[in-house]
């Protein structure tokens, strides 16, 4: 396999990632503006700041309303990570790795960015926002489907799964960095209808507000968040799954070609992190330096697999 095809895939799922983890933080956004009625702005600009771009928004808005928020966040292609420029590019670099994907694979990606190009050539109104949000949903979870169920588990799969991983690790890191702090409640509100909104946010900007429920029956704890989206090993989109996930498939690549690279130690140190601690001892010395260490760990192991490339080649 050359290198720049194992680039390719690794990019194109990461793009597809980042496109479903923007939409879905962009609901978790509208269901918390239904419950104020005033301090809008700060959820909009913490919404920003989960996705990394709220820099990139100032630059050109004056001001932090829903509307523009929004309206960047899924299809300003000023913005290399809203959803419309992350599937663009997904989209080409599945095209530029088209021989390495199975015709039901490349197809799912390309209907998605035809289809989703259409909606969002013009700025979508609140009534039809719902809608738009379920299309990316379903059409980033139907390229997925497609590459599980027709691919080879090869290494060009591995790629394509580490890619996948470390923007959904990512992801979560971030929203709970900035997420926790911002929606920490007033002492006024703890307990009440307002607080839980708050946390359930969080909840649903990783897809995970009914499986949280399965585990602590609806108490939302910020400890028990906290752990559930960073020690659960059972939960997809936790940060020790994540780690589970990429040192599984850096191990099928060194079985494969018998080599291990610094990648591989920088992943196995990050997944020994998350197993060694317990919530408890993570948030007394810290979430927020946690989660920076993290976040700085995972671009690491990112950094590092991509130099990795040229060791993975026939």
């Amino acid at each position: 396999m050359l290198g720049r095809t194992a680039n390719g895939l690794f990019w194109m799922f990461r793009y597809i990632e980042r496109a479903e983890n923007t939409a879905r933080l962009i609901d978790a956004g509208l269901r918390m503006a239904l419950t104020r009625m005033d301090g809008q702005e700060e959820d909009w600009e913490s919404v920003l700041r989960s996705s990394g771009v709220f820099g990139g928004y100032c630059a050109s808005n004056e001001e932090v309303t829903s509307a523009d928020a929004v309206n960047y966040l899924l299809r300003d292609k000023s913005n290399p990570s809203s959803v419309l420029s992350a599937i663009e590019s997904a989209r080409n670099n599945g095209r530029m790795v088209r021989t390495a994907l199975t015709r039901e694979a490349w197809e799912a990606t390309n209907e998605c960015y035809l289809d989703i190009k259409a909606k969002l050539s013009r700025r979508v109104s609140s009534a039809d926002m719902p809608a738009i949000i379920d299309t990316i949903k379903q059409r980033t979870g139907l390229i997925r489907g497609a590459f599980h169920g027709t691919m080879l588990r090869t290494e060009r799969y591995n790629f394509s799964r580490i890619g996948t991983f470390i923007e959904r690790a990512d992801n979560t890191s971030r929203i709970l960095d900035v997420k926790y702090y911002v929606l920490l409640p007033a002492s006024s509100y703890v307990g009440s209808s307002l607080d839980n909104v708050q946390w359930e946010s969080i909840l649903r900007s990783v897809s995970a507000h009914r499986s949280y429920g399965w585990v602590y029956d609806d108490d939302y704890k910020p400890s028990n968040i906290a752990d559930f989206l960073i020690l659960n090993g059972r939960m997809p989109r936790s940060l020790a799954y994540c780690y589970d996930k990429i040192n599984a498939n850096l191990s099928y690549l060194e079985r494969q070609y018998g080599k291990r690279t610094s990648c591989h130690e920088t992943a196995a140190a990050t997944q020994g992190m998350l197993r060694e601690r317990e919530i408890k001892e993570i948030m007394d010395t810290g979430l927020h330096e946690f989660l920076q260490g993290f976040i700085s760990q995972n671009s690491r192991v990112a950094a590092e697999i991509a130099e990795a490339y040229r060791f993975y080649q026939d």
